[in-house]
């Protein structure tokens, strides 16, 4: 059930065409749900992608599906360290940006801080924009709300789309998850 929800909800990211994903998972045992993740970060470490529970509530977890390789080189981005300094980040390794966030997760009562949308690789100048403009006026709206590049969005949108949709076949298919997860 949860390989499903992968394939469903980070697509994208198993594809190497985005730095990661995000998705609510409601489970009925907290230590199967463990099990499960440790089982399918086996699959996917060698191929450069990590999971990580942001949060774990009674009966629902959120997931944090990422591209390693991707996530460093966003936050070692000067303008990207810089705004999430802004927002009270000091570590910028991947597990120090991490754990803050979560923690923001938490202070915020499970709602999403706005930086999360960098952890997700949207532009920098979308989350400046969905700022600003509190999440009205956007040029368009697709995974992402977007306020600069409504070209290269909608192109990105479309990609990932395809790609989504081509997961969920071939997994039906019976195509395995390790084999859905492009190496990097």
């Amino acid at each position: 059930m949860l390989e499903h929800y992968l394939i469903g909800h980070c697509s994208p990211t198993l594809a190497n065409l985005k730095t990661a994903n995000l998705f609510g998972y409601r489970y009925d045992r907290a230590e199967e749900l463990i099990v499960q993740l440790a089982e399918i970060r086996q699959q996917l470490l060698p191929r450069g992608v990590e999971l990580r529970l942001l949060q774990l509530g009674p009966d629902r977890a959120l997931i944090y599906v990422y591209r390693i390789r991707r996530l460093v080189r966003d936050l070692a981005d000067p303008e990207i360290r810089q705004f999430l300094a802004d927002c009270g980040y000091r570590d910028f390794s991947v597990e120090g940006a991490l754990a803050h966030l979560a923690r923001r997760i938490m202070e915020k009562g499970g709602e999403f801080p706005h930086e999360i949308g960098l952890f997700l690789g949207y532009p920098l100048g979308d989350v400046k924009g969905f700022i600003k403009h509190r999440g009205q006026n956007c040029k368009c709206t697709g995974c992402w709300k977007v306020y600069c590049d409504e070209r290269e969005a909608r192109r990105q949108f479309c990609r990932f789309e395809k790609c989504r949709s081509i997961y969920c076949r071939l997994y039906r298919e019976g195509r395995a998850l390790s084999r859905l997860t492009v190496a990097a």
